[in-house]
């Protein structure tokens, strides 16, 4: 403990060759003794062996973990290394060095550093077998994902029923269906598709495809692809209308084609951002709820932005109350924020559903109030 302590202390506080000599050796000081022992999944009830995590470390390198997730380095140093912004707290120097070649991080403003496990533990905030499984997910899950959209996507105009109900929900528009690689999930083929292109059933119950008991997961759903997950929508009032994949939401809905707009839109529902892109509006962002996780939030805060928060108007002013305490926690930021008050009962979808149209959903953001 002395140790690690003592050469935080060197690092922070000693000039340039203090901090050149950060990465000199293999193993960062962040990550504890160098030693052949094996991590501790679970305070020692499960142990990992070196060798497999080092196998998963050569498989993710942490600089294509970091730009999967929104990271941009801001400037090359010598070595191949990088300094952008931290993405673990709000920073706005460049305080964040990446060397690829070791694969490893530390931030100079918040003293955080290790390998791409501990980048994950402190990313998605989760202890250390969670961040395992996270990688996992996200090391195996892509090429799979892409065929099961591209699947769903066959799908949705063979079946009436979907397009009936894409209708009913206001989505018409061939180039908002095509821009949100909407698809549909009938039930009871999924599984025979993968497992024929070579995909053994273990790995479909593992990535929530499949249940159990061997059927397809997603059965009368409209899908809609997300980053390293799915979104289904059930159209039947039997069955709970969400549903996602294990693991994490993700970040803001299609975030690298809004993020540099100087204002933005966040609803709280994929329709509700298909009704807004297809009316014009593509500043539009979605949080898939009306609570935003860390990754999130962080993505609003990246740079100066203003952002209309236009939730739900819920009969019990949750999505209000929710914009509300937002809109609260992106000002402290340095965020504008405004509150977009849609009709009681209302949500962006049914606005436009029930008649609204673009020239009054404009009126309604020059209405805002902070």
């Amino acid at each position: 403990m002395g140790t690690t302590a003592t050469a935080h202390r060197v690092v922070l506080g000693a000039g340039g060759s203090s901090r050149r000599a950060l990465f000199e050796s293999t193993h960062h000081c962040c990550l504890g003794p160098e030693r052949a022992l094996p991590y501790s999944a679970d305070r020692g009830k499960k142990s990992v062996s070196r060798q497999a995590l080092d196998e998963l470390k050569q498989q993710i390198p942490l600089l294509d973990y970091l730009q999967a997730h929104d990271w941009q380095p801001a400037r090359p140093l010598s070595r191949g290394r990088w300094m952008g912004l931290c993405p673990l707290h709000p920073d706005h120097k460049p305080s964040f060095l990446v060397d690829p070649g070791k694969s490893l991080f530390y931030c100079y403003s918040c003293g955080r550093g290790g390998d791409v496990i501990r980048f994950a533990e402190l990313y998605h905030q989760v202890k250390f077998p969670q961040a395992l499984t996270l990688l996992h997910q996200w090391r195996g899950l892509a090429p799979l994902l892409h065929q099961v959209t591209g699947f769903y996507r066959m799908q949705l105009h063979r079946h009436g029923e979907a397009v009936a109900y894409l209708d009913q929900r206001g989505v018409r528009s061939p180039e908002v269906i095509e821009h949100m690689r909407i698809g549909y999930a009938p039930g009871g083929c999924l599984r025979g598709w993968l497992t024929q292109l070579g995909y053994p059933l273990p790995t479909l119950r593992q990535a929530g495809l499949v249940t159990g008991v061997g059927y397809d997961a997603y059965v009368r759903r409209i899908v809609f692809p997300l980053e390293g997950n799915l979104y289904g929508r059930s159209l039947s009032d039997s069955a709970p209308p969400h549903r996602f994949l294990p693991g994490t939401k993700g970040g803001l809905y299609s975030w690298e084609q809004v993020r540099r707009y100087a204002e933005l839109i966040l609803v709280e529902g994929l329709f509700d951002y298909a009704a807004l892109w297809q009316a014009g509006f593509h500043n539009v962002t979605c949080s898939l709820g009306n609570h935003l996780n860390v990754r999130q939030f962080r993505q609003l805060c990246d740079g100066s932005r203003t952002v209309y928060l236009t939730f739900d108007a819920d009969g019990n002013d949750s999505g209000q109350q929710a914009a509300r305490c937002l809109s609260r926690s992106l000002r402290e930021q340095g965020i504008t924020a405004h509150l977009v008050s849609l009709p009681e009962g209302h949500d962006p979808n049914s606005f436009f559903v029930s008649g609204g149209n673009a020239q009054e959903f404009h009126g309604l953001l020059e209405r805002a109030c902070l």
